[in-house]
């Protein structure tokens, strides 16, 4: 396998143990046509060099790669779905790959969705749709490109099958996908542990994860590490959630299996972004009580990382742990500004004059409508692309007065250093955006007539956004 010397392969999950996961096998697919690499990932990791065949190889038939897992391992956790406990729970049509490190030391995970049954795959047929696959790549490339901390899609393979699913017309193309994720230990994968009353994995689970993905919060005391952890993972899983409220996005399915301790943004079903701010707007069809709507991803986070505190009660004592859940919601409150300014590419000034321009920028999207990602588009940069706002399809917007209190906010703000606004992106009149309409504009002439041009496309839009906003 021609891997660069950057390849560091990893085994550590399996030190966990067979209380953690099942050794399976990947299902055997008719056809493997490559839909989708991930170059730029694959660079970060050392498999840049892989040819279209040898990828395939371990991205559709799931051969090992060098120095990693000899067969793959379907994870096993429980979790609240809609606030419903469920200890049915595990991966159901998906597995841990490979672990290795990335091009900053970090250990990564590659886990897979579609690749067959597993002993959590209950009644379901442990397969990916091929439009639940475009939807992950359309979804991870966006969030990335608008500063979220998300997984990555790795690979999309087209697998040859045809499945019947009752949400979209079929028999449906189908598909396996690979992601390249920081971790998949869940909060689920404690609550199965709590659930099964083993404080003995539970410290083997906290201890391991510290000195996997932090380890900079160890502490030789049991309970002081619990209490750390879960200050830890408030701040992480309270930043992605920030990161999602600036980029308009909804999840759509917060359930306590979905979030992960490292605070990744992962595994894409239902998401949506918003067309225009409304914190009643929700992803997923079946949320009919609007429980993970738009506005409503902090509470359900804040539900989520209680439910972690519940698991740690074998370790650490309930003031002690509901002291470390007050960590959550300054630091929300905090990562959601950071990301906002972010957003706009300008700099931070003080705390007050940051969160008033977050204040009334808020407002001037609730109260007027203005389309979400274009007002940021148009404004990316602060003041300086005053003109070239004035030049927006949304340009009598921001003549009206109720934009006037954005307008003095952005007084002496700049743009940020890594900024261009002279970028290609920035001559154009629209955003890019990835609203339902669109996604569904991609997948029509891949079902229609098997073009993937429209979707090539996109991807090549997003690029360019990224690199126009300094996150290249």
């Amino acid at each position: 396998m021609p891997v660069s010397p950057h390849y560091r392969a990893s085994t550590s999950h399996a030190a966990l143990g067979p209380e953690f996961y099942d050794v399976v096998a990947a299902a055997t697919f008719p056809d493997h046509i490559l839909r989708y690499r991930n170059q730029r990932a694959a660079k970060s990791v050392g498999l840049d060099m892989l040819s279209d065949e040898e990828w395939i190889a371990h991205f559709g038939r799931f051969q090992p790669l060098a120095e990693n897992f000899r067969e793959p391992l379907a994870l096993r956790y429980h979790g609240h779905q809609f606030r419903t406990y469920n200890p049915e729970l595990g991966d159901g049509r998906g597995f841990l790959f490979a672990q290795l490190y990335d091009d900053k030391g970090r250990l990564l995970d590659l886990a897979t969705k579609g690749s067959g049954k597993t002993p959590w795959s209950r009644t379901a047929d442990g397969r990916l749709t091929l439009k639940g696959g475009v939807r992950e790549v359309l979804a991870t490339s966006m969030l990335e490109a608008l500063g979220v901390d998300t997984s990555k899609t790795f690979s999309l393979i087209e697998t040859g099958e045809a499945l019947e699913r009752g949400d979209e017309p079929s028999p449906t193309r189908s598909s396996v996908m690979v992601r390249l994720s920081h971790s998949h230990i869940r909060i689920g994968t404690f609550q199965r542990q709590a659930f099964h009353r083993s404080t003995e994995n539970i410290q083997k689970l906290l201890d391991y994860t510290i000195k996997t993905y932090m380890p900079g919060i160890w502490r030789d005391d049991v309970p002081a590490r619990a209490i750390a952890f879960l200050e830890e993972v408030c701040r992480r899983v309270a930043r992605v959630g920030a990161q999602w409220m600036a980029a308009g996005f909804v999840h759509g399915v917060l359930n306590t299996d979905n979030i992960n301790i490292t605070g990744e943004s992962f595994d894409y079903g239902p998401w949506r972004f918003l067309p225009e701010l409304d914190p009643a707007f929700t992803a997923a069809y079946f949320d009919e009580t609007g429980l993970y709507a738009y506005g409503r991803q902090p509470d359900a986070l804040f539900w989520n990382v209680t439910r972690l505190a519940e698991c740690l009660l074998r370790l650490a004592d309930q003031p002690s742990l509901e002291k470390a859940l007050g960590v959550f919601e300054p630091a929300i409150r905090k990562e959601f500004t950071d990301a906002m300014l972010r957003r706009l590419g300008v700099g931070a000034e003080s705390p007050e004059r940051d969160n008033e321009l977050v204040r009334v920028l808020w407002i001037f999207l609730s109260e007027t409508k203005a389309p979400f990602e274009q007002t940021f588009f148009d404004w990316f940069g602060g003041l300086a692309s005053a003109d070239r706002a004035a030049r927006s399809p949304s340009k009598d917007r921001y003549a009206n007065p109720a934009f006037n209190p954005v307008r003095d906010a952005l007084q002496g703000f700049s743009p940020r250093p890594e900024v261009d606004l002279g970028h290609a992106y920035f001559s154009k009149p629209f955003a890019c955006s990835m609203l339902i309409e669109e996604v569904e504009a991609i997948w029509k002439p891949i079902a229609d007539s098997d073009d993937w041009s429209v979707f090539h496309a996109k991807l090549e839009a997003i690029d360019e956004m990224r690199e126009a906003y300094g996150l290249a």
